[in-house]
């Protein structure tokens, strides 16, 4: 049987399931657990990607050093694939682990620089935590690419033998991350799941993730935006095709209840932006790498969520030095009622006393 469902409930399952309701999350290890993954972009215009997210879920209690502990003291949280996850996840992940590299030039790379790859474990073993650029790069064959990691042979190696399960990110600080070898990060004893098993229970741990979500999607090289076969079926008025629904999340939709939000520009509620436009009718895309003149909103624009929809973008920026959260604009996708400025306005007024900034920006009518 197919499922039918509106707009509307299309929108509050997504919302829901990405703890965006007013029924907020208790901690970050069940926010990180239930979102399944978390942007770790660092560029923070307003704040880093992860805690932006995670303030947009937990509120005034969470704090950037409560998630430093979690990932650097209490291993309870890991650094995988460019996202945050939950420790929990490591077993649904090392099959995927064991396959890579999955580019031949990349495995035929690693192959060539074998007493390389030893001499960087051996090193890892004897002095880590380091940092790329205290490797000494002894590789045979230099690494040939178009872009910046060519011949950044120290670098592309530990990426690699992160992505193989080998080593892992031990922690991050200003000059960016350290690694490890694997088993002084990761538990012990992480049970050995078969990888079909794992495949499915990743993907139905990402369709709760999601509430609503196509079977196959555009290709993501860490984290699928797709679910396969898992879920209900559906299709959702107005928009062609069918999706996948999570059962759980159709029981709890006659309990939504809506807030305001500002969100990362890296949120997985709007990463999919096909799925944005489709069920959202929300048009978005993040334009700091265009040039100043051809930005429609800004440099670093906040999506605001309100209730179940999209209605506008933030341009603004945390001014740590002035002491204060620069409002360049509000954009309105539609002329805000009195009710959805005064949420919206409270939100900004809101993050910027996290952040410890004072607001400044245009008077609003």
């Amino acid at each position: 049987m197919t499922l039918q469902l509106t707009r509307g409930e299309a929108r509050r399952i997504a919302v829901q399931a990405q703890l965006l309701s007013a029924d907020r999350p208790s901690g970050i290890v069940e926010t990180v657990d239930a979102l399944t993954v978390v942007n770790i972009e660092p560029m923070a215009a307003v704040a880093p990607s992860a805690d932006l997210i995670l303030w947009s879920r937990l509120g005034w209690p969470y704090q950037p050093a409560d998630l430093v502990r979690l990932v650097e003291e209490d291993r309870a949280i890991f650094e995988w694939g460019g996202f945050y996850r939950a420790m929990t996840d490591l077993a649904l992940l090392l099959p995927e682990m064991r396959r890579r590299p999955e580019s031949a030039q990349a495995r035929q790379w690693l192959a060539a620089n074998d007493r390389f790859r030893r001499e960087v474990l051996a090193r890892l073993r004897s002095e880590g935590p380091l940092r790329a650029a205290e490797i000494p790069d002894t590789a045979q064959v230099s690494w040939r690419s178009s872009g910046w990691t060519d011949n950044r042979n120290s670098m592309q190696l530990l990426e690699m033998l992160v992505l193989c399960g080998d080593v892992a990110v031990h922690s991050r600080d200003s000059g960016g991350r350290l690694f490890d070898v694997a088993d002084r990060v990761y538990p012990p004893d992480v049970p050995v799941l078969d990888e079909h098993e794992a495949a499915r229970e990743r993907a139905e741990r990402r369709l709760r993730s999601l509430g609503i979500a196509r079977a196959k999607g555009v290709a993501q090289p860490f984290e699928p935006i797709d679910v396969g076969a898992v879920g209900e079926e559906a299709v959702v008025d107005g928009v062609a095709g069918t999706w996948r629904v999570d059962p759980a999340a159709l029981d709890a939709l006659e309990g939504f209840s809506p807030r305001t939000a500002l969100l990362s520009p890296f949120d997985r509620l709007v990463f999919d932006r096909r799925r944005l436009d489709e069920i959202f009718g929300y048009e978005y895309f993040l334009e700091m790498y265009k040039p100043a003149a051809k930005r429609r909103w800004g440099y670093f624009a906040v999506p605001i969520l309100h209730g179940d929809r999209f209605v506008g973008k933030l341009d603004a920026k945390a001014d740590r030095k002035a002491g204060v959260f620069r409002v360049q604009a509000v954009h309105e996708d539609e002329p805000f009622t009195d009710a959805v400025r005064d949420a919206v306005d409270a939100q900004v007024s809101e993050l910027a006393r996290w952040l410890g900034l004072e607001v400044s920006g245009p008077a609003r009518p």
